[in-house]
């Protein structure tokens, strides 16, 4: 069977309960930026803590590691040292929250306290960011690009997901009314050639959308791999991220309404029951049988049979978690409750879709 992609949708609560749901969905789809950024901590801080000698200590800190093309290094702490090394040397990327997370603390800082030094990196970096777009409306790993599966648009890591959360924001939100207005109608426009990408690359298997790889080809928008152990597959963790943006929308297009549908739909039927994940102490993270388990999501699932599969660095696929070796079991996520956000967030959009 070949799998194609083409292009192609409860009782009522209060509108307390309405938005609390969504909003509990956007921390969510935040959950690995949080976790990967260090000045993203800082971004609840209030506005003296900013104009004070500690923020603006952290702001100097973080614009020290700013590329000169715009970007940020990821897996570095960029919030605690001044950065000692040739800006020059450093490998700037939009993964794992990279950039993202220092823009959106810069971002407030600005607003606590506006910066024209703030101000300049800003707009460095919404340049790189406006450039790295493709024209089929995704984005890649690091731009200028650079060999390998990075070129790939990136669903991975929340990557695409968290540009496009920030240009919205730059195309509508009070804080950003610094910025000129041509950069923040081409955030807009960005934003919205974004989310077609995103209709437009939904795999279709035999006729029927499903869900998302986690790195799609930047022209055709088929499904890729990345490295040896993450295969061109549906994608239960990246996929999420993506389905709680779209049922974000004010005002979603009938694409985007079938698109939404078809993707949580997919969750429904996806859903792995009756295994806990558990730590044992000679083989650390196995999958046991428990009927009383709540339901999981796999990271990856067979484009052909629907069903999950691990694998480890040779890169072949097992259909049982406990079979791949302990460095894979215990290095990386295969299973979660990737799905339980959007179901709930989806009870909520249906109201009203």
């Amino acid at each position: 069977m070949l799998t194609t992609v083409e292009p192609h949708n409860l009782k009522p609560k209060s509108w307390r309960e309405i938005c609390l749901c969504l909003l509990l969905s956007l921390v969510l789809t935040h959950s690995l930026e949080l976790q990967a950024r260090i000045p993203a901590t800082f971004v609840r801080q209030g506005e003296s803590w900013f104009q004070g000698e500690e923020g603006q200590r952290i702001v100097t800190h973080v614009l020290s590691w700013q590329t000169p093309k715009g970007s940020w290094p990821k897996n570095i702490d960029t919030a605690t040292n001044l950065c000692q090394e040739d800006s020059s040397s450093l490998d700037g990327t939009f993964d794992n929250g990279a950039t993202t997370g220092e823009l959106r603390f810069l971002a407030r800082a600005n607003q606590a306290l506006p910066n024209v030094t703030v101000q300049k990196a800003w707009l460095r970096a919404l340049d790189l960011l406006l450039e790295a777009q493709y024209p089929s409306g995704g984005w890649p790993q690091t731009f200028p690009l650079e060999r390998g599966y990075s070129r790939h648009i990136t669903f991975n890591d929340h990557t695409m997901v968290g540009i496009l959360e920030l240009l919205q924001e730059v195309g509508s939100a009070e804080q950003y009314a610094w910025i000129d207005e041509p950069r923040r109608q081409q955030a807009r426009e960005a934003f919205d050639l974004g989310v077609e990408c995103i209709t437009q690359s939904q795999i279709r298997i035999e006729g029927e959308l499903t869900v998302w790889c986690a790195q799609h080809d930047a022209e055709n928008l088929r499904p890729q791999s990345a490295r040896s152990y993450e295969l061109a597959s549906l994608s239960g963790g990246e996929s999420a991220g993506i389905l709680l943006l779209l049922m974000r929308l004010e005002d979603p297009s009938p694409e985007v309404i079938a698109s939404v549908r078809a993707g949580v739909a997919w969750y429904q039927r996806s859903r792995v029951k009756g295994l806990r994940m558990i730590r044992d102490p000679q083989r650390g993270r196995v999958a046991v049988s428990d009927p009383s388990a709540p339901d999981l999501w796999a990271r990856f699932y067979d484009l052909e049979s629907n069903q999950p599969f691990f694998c480890d660095r040779d890169g072949i696929p097992k259909d049982d978690f406990n079979a791949i070796g302990q460095e894979r079991r215990n290095g990386y996520s295969w299973y979660g409750d990737y799905g339980r956000p959007v179901i709930n967030a989806f009870e909520v959009w249906d109201q009203h879709h």
